[in-house]
């Protein structure tokens, strides 16, 4: 590996995202440590270490990351605001590259969008990675954009489709491009970020497996089964809606609403295509949607 990063710690690595991104690290060469809480039911792959931390602890959380080149963060939404000791002990302990999590949607463009409440935790890491990373130029990072988790959404029905009763739900028109990525993939992203990290220095970027609208993954579907699809229209006007109503009782739920409003509203404009898709970059190509549509049917 001519990269000069060659250890990597992972805190989150039991999560859907983490499992998929320490098996990338490891397949691409990578020494892979995975962070944990004391308690934690948490298993690795062979050959992956695997150490105990205090994460409210820095100097805990310093001491693990003592010789390791880089920190990857893919803890879930709910535990993001709690990144800043991970920033300061990275700092502290000399790590190179530090991926915060980010993944899902690109948080630096959400102005003033009600979802920009709930991920605030991811936007305020990333703000303090930066600052950090200015006061201590041999301390940089990496974010990643991905778009819908498309293989977990097909799997847990946030994609819009169920299989079982053969029923699509489509927003707006459903011709809108959003932006899509496999778990696998992503977890290759990580991997490509750190094999390349002298063309991803302290820069966000988008990836994406492929970028489809509501209607084409439902006519492949349609094809691949051989039968027409039950089809139940709605609007993401109604989903902000409800989003917001869900929002005024603090209720972050609302997060799933306002995403659907996001992505598929008619006129998003979030598809990453083109050279706004970071695989490239990265040494990777887009995936096949008809093959991952297979692989589900499959399942």
């Amino acid at each position: 590996m001519s990269s000069p990063i060659k250890n990597v710690a992972v805190v989150g690595g039991s999560g859907n995202l983490g499992r998929a991104a320490v098996r990338e690290l490891a397949d691409a060469g990578f020494a892979v440590t995975v962070l944990t809480r004391e308690g934690s039911a948490t298993t690795v792959p062979a050959g992956v270490a695997l150490k105990v931390v205090d994460y409210t602890s820095v100097e805990s959380l310093t001491a693990a990351l003592e010789g390791q080149d880089a920190l990857v963060s893919v803890i879930g939404t709910v535990a993001v605001a709690g990144q800043r000791p991970l920033v300061d002990a990275a700092v502290a302990a000399g790590v190179r590259r530090f991926i915060p999590s980010e993944f899902g949607i690109n948080t630096r463009f959400l102005g003033r969008e009600p979802i920009g409440t709930i991920v605030q935790g991811k936007i305020q890491t990333l703000n303090y990675a930066h600052e950090k990373s200015k006061q201590n130029p041999s301390f940089t990072w990496t974010a990643l954009s991905t778009g819908l988790f498309f293989d977990w959404g097909l799997e847990y029905g946030s994609i819009g489709l169920d299989k079982a009763t053969k029923t699509a739900t489509i927003y707006d028109s459903g011709n809108e491009p959003y932006q899509a990525s496999n778990l696998p993939l992503i977890g290759k992203a990580i991997a490509g970020v750190l094999e390349h990290p002298e063309r991803t220095v302290n820069r966000y970027i988008s990836v994406a497996s492929f970028n489809p609208t509501q209607n084409q993954v439902l006519e492949i579907v349609e094809k691949l089964s051989g039968e027409k699809w039950t089809i139940n229209h709605l609007t993401t006007a109604e989903q902000h809606q409800i989003g917001s109503e869900k929002l005024s009782k603090g209720d972050y739920s609302a997060f799933s609403n306002f995403l659907r409003k996001r992505v598929y509203g008619d006129g998003a404009g979030l598809a990453v295509q083109g050279p706004d898709n970071a695989l490239d970059l990265l040494g990777f190509e887009e995936e096949d949607l008809e093959a991952s549509l297979k692989a589900w049917l499959a399942k």
